[in-house]
């Protein structure tokens, strides 16, 4: 496709959104198309208000319409992180982007949402009910609906039942207000739950099929990277084949694959398998498993958090003896009798999945995989759990992603310190400009930003500070927080590395200053966040979910604060052992992981503060490391270029010059 041509289609699909054309998102598109036409591979970084998805969108759809429905010749997969941006491409960019480009591309491109099975409402469960544990107490949900709920479960499974006559997708995301999880789980099923579709006497009304069904059809699907990832990592195609594969908020991807790739033990959760285990196994081998499982929870009663570099010989022998007893349960329950009886289906698949979940992550581990790290892990409500997981994802990435599909990966931030190999080397792929046998070469490419950001913020390090410890209250941060809100007159999101200093610091501004502070945790999220965005006089504190996931343009969030900045804790023993590894191999452990991790999240977090062209501001981070430290250059180059200062009377000139100005356009 010429230049011309796609530049006619983007300025059409901009005008059918509502839109402005950005420079940045005619270079993205150029560069979108030319990585999917040579088969290459692009990282692209696109600033805040470049309109990175219909940079994408527009060539992804001229490709997708070359292929046909159905072939994976031209179909293109688009995974998101999150919720938001899965609704937005599917509600809003997607439906009108397709109408715009339908006369000039000559036809209409299909296209299809897909999620894993558990998102989607199972008739099965819905009517026939769920395989209950006669251990847990639990009422007959369903019959206690039938005469009048009066809990708020029994509430929201009315509603459910309700919901199903009415809804296309049975998709959760679809039923607003939504409902718990507790509720949620009486009406789905996992993969490994799942009846299938021929054995399931409401196999042809199946939701989840239907959307697989749809996805088949499309030339664009849009999924999550959780389902990539189990669609790379479990073998079994759960994706349809592609062509083209496009990565959004891609400074994601290595985590949710992660979280995917990671396997866990509870007494909880083998305790489960347990229940549904004595239902139908024979005596002997539901009693093997008892006796295994009571001897691996007295061993998590004692387990204190860290790696295990080596298991423990009692460790060990417990995990050998769930290892075999669940084999054996999963041959007597696989042996069943009167496989035919829906409901006796339903209770064996559930018991099935609990068992082979828990001999699946036994048997992981036992086999000591020098790639794994195993730990113990110790929650002040849940208990101690046993976990597994990768020490890279950069192998298989490279392997399931990057060998057979040209990949675009695009989010606001991708270039760490200055460039993009950093992360590149999280996704398995060697430094820019250097070729590899087996996997095509990539470009990196940053369009920019159409925000001028040294003239619409500073970015202030508080020098003078004493540099933060690892425990106790900084008075002397507190003090200079408390000046700092009351020059800009509120309107300051605070973002903390954890939830005690977000509630130290809401405590104290409360008692020092008057003006509201919101605080994460004391209503949801949403809500807060309305509330902050709709009084120009508040603060909102908080921590992880504040660094990514709030955009709030205009003078309601005029100073963005960070107490520290927010390295990964120093006993998180995944990290440490990537950050061992790197350092094994010779390279800058710190910097490649602890580094890296800060870097990303004071990138995200900064991008909180301009949203909008008119937006003002200053993001003050009170940590002196930033300034003093060796790695601080490497921190500031991943973050916005704003106008950089450490002088605190300069800054709270600047902030009360900002703040008489909104209050002046707001008369």
């Amino acid at each position: 496709m010429s230049e011309t041509a796609l530049t006619e289609l983007l300025h059409s699909a901009v005008t059918a959104v509502g839109g402005t054309e950005r420079p940045g998102q005619v270079a993205m598109a150029e560069a979108v198309a030319e990585a999917i036409d040579e088969g290459r591979h692009l990282l692209v970084q696109a600033g805040t208000g470049t309109g990175k998805s219909l940079g994408y969108l527009v060539p992804a759809l001229a490709h997708g319409l070359e292929g046909t429905a159905g072939q994976s010749d031209g179909r293109v997969v688009i995974a998101t992180a999150t919720l938001a941006l899965q609704r937005q491409l599917v509600e809003r960019d997607l439906p009108r982007t397709v109408a715009a480009l339908q006369e000039p591309l000559g036809s209409r491109a299909e296209f299809a949402m897909l999620k894993g099975r558990s998102n989607y409402l199972c008739l099965h469960r819905l009517h026939e009910g769920t395989p209950q544990e006669e251990e847990t107490g639990l009422f007959d949900v369903f019959e206690s609906v039938d005469s009048g709920p009066t809990s708020k479960l029994g509430k929201d499974l009315l509603r459910l039942r309700d919901w199903a006559d009415e809804t296309d997708t049975g998709d959760r995301d679809d039923l607003t207000p939504g409902i718990s999880d507790r509720a949620w789980s009486q009406v789905s099923v996992s993969s490994r739950e799942c009846l299938g579709a021929s054995r399931c006497a409401y196999g042809a009304e199946c939701f989840a099929e239907a959307a697989r069904e749809r996805a088949k059809l499309a030339q664009v699907i849009v999924t999550n990277h959780a389902l990539l990832a189990i669609d790379a990592i479990e073998g079994a195609p759960v994706l349809p084949p592609h062509e083209v594969l496009v990565v959004d908020e891609a400074h994601e991807l290595v985590s949710r694959v992660t979280g995917v790739a990671t396997g866990e033990l509870t007494p909880g959760a083998v305790n489960r398998a347990v229940r549904r285990a004595a239902k139908l196994a024979d005596e002997k081998a539901a009693d093997s498993l008892m006796t295994a499982a009571e001897t691996f929870e007295r061993l998590m009663e004692l387990a204190l958090p860290g790696r295990l570099e080596e298991l423990p010989d009692d460790l060990g022998y417990a995990l050998m003896a769930l290892r075999d007893s669940c084999r054996t349960v999963i041959t007597a329950l696989g042996n069943t009798k009167d496989r035919s009886v829906q409901e006796e289906d339903a209770v064996r698949r559930q018991a099935l999945a609990s068992v082979e979940n828990v001999h699946q992550v036994a048997e992981r581990i036992l086999e000591g995989d020098e790639f794994d790290v195993v730990w113990y892990e110790r929650h002040d409500r849940f208990g101690a759990s046993l976990r597994v997981a990768p020490l890279s994802v950069s192998g298989l990435l490279r392997e399931k992603l990057f060998t057979e599909r040209a990949v675009v990966l695009t989010s606001a931030t991708l270039k760490l310190g200055g460039d993009f190999n950093g992360v590149a080397a999280s996704l398995g792929l060697a430094p820019e400009g250097q070729r590899e046998e087996d996997v095509p070469p990539w470009r990196g490419l940053d369009v920019g930003s159409p925000f001028d950001y040294r003239k619409q913020g500073i970015l202030y390090v508080a020098a003078h500070l004493a540099p933060p410890g690892r425990e106790g209250q900084r008075e002397d941060m507190l003090g200079e927080l408390t000046e700092l809100v009351e020059a800009a007159g509120g309107r300051t999101l605070g973002l903390f590395s954890s939830m005690r200093g977000a509630q130290s610091a809401a405590e104290e501004l409360r008692g020092r200053l008057d003006v509201p502070v919101l605080l994460q945790g004391e209503e949801t999220l949403g809500e807060l966040i309305r509330q902050f965005r709709d009084d120009p006089g508040a603060c909102l504190f908080g921590t992880l979910s504040l660094w990514q996931g709030v955009d709030v343009p205009g003078p309601s969030c005029q100073l963005v604060v960070m107490d520290r900045i927010p390295f990964p804790r120093p006993d998180d023993p995944l990290r440490n052992a990537r950050q061992k590894a790197v350092e094994q191999a010779g390279g800058n452990g710190f910097m490649a992981v602890a580094a890296s991790h800060a870097a990303l999240l004071m990138a995200q977090g900064a991008g909180r503060l301009v949203r909008a062209t008119g937006d003002r501001g200053v993001v003050a981070v009170l940590d002196s490391r930033l300034a003093r430290a060796r790695y601080g250059s490497f921190l500031r180059a991943s973050m916005p270029d704003f106008w950089y200062t450490s002088d605190p009377a300069q800054v709270r000139r600047s902030l009360a010059a900002i703040d008489a100005a909104a209050r002046a356009e707001s008369r």
